[in-house]
């Protein structure tokens, strides 16, 4: 799927770019005290890294896929965590897309000028990147580092856009932590472009105004405080800002219509429509490799595993092949193509041996937001496989070439796709995740010796979320192993490391993990010594505290884990104290952990589970989940002491 949101590797940032427009004249007078840092009234200074003094848009929509932006801003940076304002990234296709008048102007505390930078002093480059090998979208960038703060940085340009298929959005406070003393944005557009908007996470209406068959809608924000940051907190959930929309677009060259999730599904089908189909000869082959396999749900299996086996992922983005896939003819000669491609290509294997599916697009990445039902724009990133058997629909991620059949995981599921279907488009949810798909299941054993070090074996059995941390281990140098696993487990450093990814079956995957320890002990006192009874915690952070919270805490995924340790004590030794067993409940989950010493043996063990049943958390539980935590973890430092014999 065509990705606007590009990587820019040049300072190592990420900037988040679409398809805009931007146009005229001023509507808002600068005032000269916007440069002076003093005059930033202290409630807008209130848990703010940066302040936008001055913020102004003006977007002209000239026709279908056809727009012009003009922007204006200054930005007062406080300090170093508002550093991403002194940084200009903006996206561009040379056939489609150009800038002008391009100027960044810097101002110390007292309002001086003390740079200037122009459209020559910009970085041009590729927004090719570690996912996407080939593309001809392209970015302008320059950097500004501050030699103290405070320090404001004035920007203006204008963009000229001939492709797009949604406009962009207003982002009033672009980040946390951000304050706004003045804001407008206008729109100038035809009333026949069906021009439609939304509010997320504010509740602000326009001054509409009428004038020679145009309509102007102007927005203006004054004084908007910063939002304190708060820990594992989504930006869509919280950030003001103005969804914008038209019914009518074009996209490099393509016409199109989005007024409804159906007439934008009839436009992508009819971009799949001439590439879906493998030939007579090489459909006759795939049902003849099929054609022993009872059923539909089978045959989809045995292909879904072909392609994983025989294609690989590689991602070009050229034109509308942004949008439109690889013939399915390309994939099968090839071997290769991007998620477009390579959900078509799984789409044409299905239709040769008769099993209907549909091609789907998303919003992808952990917890990312979903598209709105009852407003039409495009958010989305990648496409995904829909296979509607009689009683039980699956999902293919065809991208990946280790994702077990039917399962997404964390970076699609639990939100809505876009099924293209014979009608058009239709939104329909993905399968929402249990916390029996991300299971963690563990077996640790752990020889004590007299002197304090130890040896210890662990074996790992894990799927869904779980799964994917340890599937690409395997690729990675010793080195590499090593510091992955020390910080996915949290556990001591090891004198001796081994790593052995064992089986990978049926979405299990199975690690064993050998470590040497040349001291385990904590502590040594006498003829006593203390132990952390386990090699890694299962439940290894707490939260911090925070009053009156505001927004959901978002974990990844829901989750299930368990370990048994065997601590084999050293010969002469016996348990002076074990740790008493816990029973820690949650709205959201519990934690139990349940210890037992046998003396013939000499041997502790612990049976221990941790469980969250549900991956948000809603704000009103925040406090709960706070002490919840503490206390699991303050049961998991509970010592092991044992002595040696008189």
């Amino acid at each position: 799927m065509h990705n606007r949101y590009l990587k820019f590797l040049l300072f190592t940032i990420s900037a988040s770019l679409g398809p805009v427009i931007k146009a005229h004249c001023q509507l808002m007078p600068i005032a000269k005290d916007w440069y002076i840092a003093s005059t930033i009234p202290d409630s807008l200074k209130e848990n703010a890294n940066s302040v936008v003094r001055y913020s102004e848009t003006v977007a002209k929509i000239k026709g279908p896929g056809k727009a012009v932006i003009k922007r204006h801003s200054i930005v007062t940076i406080l300090n170093e965590k508002g550093d991403e304002d002194a940084v200009l990234v903006m996206g561009y296709n040379r056939k489609y897309d150009s800038y002008s008048d391009i100027e960044m102007r810097v101002y110390d505390a007292n309002g001086n000028s003390i740079k200037k930078y122009h459209k020559s002093d910009m970085y041009d480059g590729s927004a090719a990147n570690d996912e996407t090998m080939v593309t001809d979208e392209r970015f302008l960038a320059v950097k500004h580092t501050i030699a103290s703060y405070p320090e404001t940085i004035e920007i203006e340009y204008e963009e000229d856009v001939n492709s797009f298929i949604s406009l962009d959005s207003w982002r009033i406070q672009d980040k946390v932590e951000q304050s706004v003393q003045n804001a407008i944005y206008e729109v100038v557009v035809d009333p026949s472009a069906g021009f439609r908007y939304k509010n997320e996470n504010i509740n602000i209406k326009p001054v509409k105004e009428g004038l020679s068959g145009t309509d102007y809608y102007t927005w203006q924000i004054k004084n908007l405080k910063a939002i304190k940051k708060e820990e594992h907190v989504l930006s869509w959930n919280v950030l003001p800002e103005l969804r914008f929309a038209v019914n009518t677009f074009n996209c490099y060259g393509y016409p199109g219509d989005f007024s409804s999730w159906q007439s934008f599904g009839k436009w992508i089908q009819s971009l799949n429509s001439d590439v879906c189909t493998l030939s007579p000869e090489r459909a006759a082959e795939i049902r003849k490799m099929t054609d022993t396999i009872k059923t539909d749900k089978e045959k989809a299996k045995f292909l879904y595993n072909y392609l994983q086996q025989n294609v690989r992922y590689v991602s070009v983005q050229l034109g509308i092949g942004g949008y439109k896939p690889f013939p399915a003819t390309f994939v099968d000669q090839k071997k290769y193509g991007d998620c477009k491609a390579l959900s078509n290509y799984m789409y044409a294997l299905l239709k040769a041996v008769n099993i209907n599916a549909y091609y789907a697009i998303i919003r992808a990445g952990d917890n990312a937001e979903p598209a709105d039902l009852f407003f039409p724009a495009n958010s989305f990133n990648h496409a995904i496989l829909c296979v509607p058997f009689k009683n039980d629909t699956t999902w293919l991620e065809c991208t990946s070439s280790t994702q077990p059949f039917g399962k997404l995981g964390p970076f699609t599921e639990n939100r809505n796709a876009l099924i293209i279907t014979e009608d058009g488009g239709k939104l329909v949810n993905t399968p929402r995740s249990r916390m029996q798909d991300n299971q963690f299941n563990s077996e640790s054993h752990i020889v004590l010796d007299a002197d304090g070090s130890a040896k210890a074996s662990i074996k790992i059995s894990c799927t869904g979320g779980y799964r994917d941390d340890y599937i690409g281990l395997s690729a990675l140098k010793i080195d590499e192993q090593k510091e992955n696993i020390m910080h996915l487990l949290n556990i001591k450093q090891a004198s001796v490391f081994d790593f052995n990814p064992a089986s990978d079956k049926n979405g299990v995957k199975e690690v064993d993990i050998n470590l040497e320890y040349d001291k385990f002990c904590d502590i040594m006192a006498g003829d006593k010594q203390f132990y952390r009874p386990r090699v890694f915690d299962l439940c290894a952070f707490t939260v911090p505290i925070e009053e009156h919270r505001k927004t959901d805490y978002y974990f990844d995924i829901p989750l299930q884990k368990s370990c048994t340790t065997t601590i084999d004590l050293p010969p002469g030794f016996e348990v002076e104290n074990l740790p008493a067993n816990q029973s820690l409940r949650f709205t959201y989950g519990n934690y139990d952990v349940n210890y037992t010493y046998d003396a013939a043996k000499n041997q502790v063990t612990s049976i221990a589970r941790f469980i969250l049943t549900n991956q948000v958390i809603p704000a009103a539980k925040y406090t709960e989940l706070q002490q919840y935590l503490d206390a699991v973890a303050k049961a998991q430092n509970k010592k092991l002491v044992i002595k040696r014999k008189a």
